[in-house]
């Protein structure tokens, strides 16, 4: 099975197939309005402008799951996130990343990686205090913990990496690994 699998909705409620993206890298987010997270918009963006030329695209999936933090409908996320950061990445109708009604695209996610940990940042161990609240076992399994957990996918469709909400640093040189950009030390500095 591969990211290519899977079929999802867009914000006007059409099924979209990840099939289409086929080929390209994908970065694959699920995102929230209100969240401490949510400046990231502004680096994903600029991500997405670096590299969308060389065949990446950002997935940017709405989720209200973690402390209520994206409750407006797919149309004020989408306002919000164009007015406020300038996005330009596709973003899809809001869903579920844990539990019954997650989708299946993030319940394949979940199920084929491991949570690496929220570093040590102080906003990592206080993340780390919310989660286990929720999660006793947080530590041991592949569940989604916050907003904004990044999967990278390769050109085949495969999982090439997972990131957490406090943890952008790498991604880009990850990114370059799977498009097969040469690396930039200067440019990942800025991450």
């Amino acid at each position: 099975m591969t990211a290519y699998d899977f079929k999802v909705r867009a914000r006007g409620g059409d099924e979209v197939s990840l099939a289409d993206y086929r080929g390209k890298v994908l970065l694959i987010v699920n995102t929230a309005t209100g969240c401490g997270f949510t400046p990231q918009y502004e680096e994903l963006q600029k991500i997405y402008e670096e590299f969308s030329d060389e065949g990446f695209e950002i997935l940017d999936f709405p989720c209200n799951q973690f402390g209520n933090q994206a409750p407006g409908s797919d149309e004020e996320i989408q306002s919000f996130c164009t007015l406020r950061y300038n996005t330009t990445f596709p973003r899809f109708a809001k869903i579920d990343v844990n539990g019954e009604d997650a989708i299946p695209l993030f319940k394949w996610l979940s199920e084929n990686t491991s949570f690496e940990g929220f570093g040590k940042s102080p906003m990592a161990l206080m993340l780390s205090g919310v989660v286990k609240k929720t999660d006793k076992d947080y530590k041991n399994n592949g569940k989604i913990k916050w907003n904004f957990t990044k999967f990278l996918i390769d050109r085949s469709g495969n999982i090439a990496g997972r990131f957490e909400p406090t943890d952008m640093k790498g991604l880009r040189e990850k990114i370059r690994e799977c498009l097969g950009v040469p690396s930039c030390n200067r440019c990942e500095k800025s991450v």
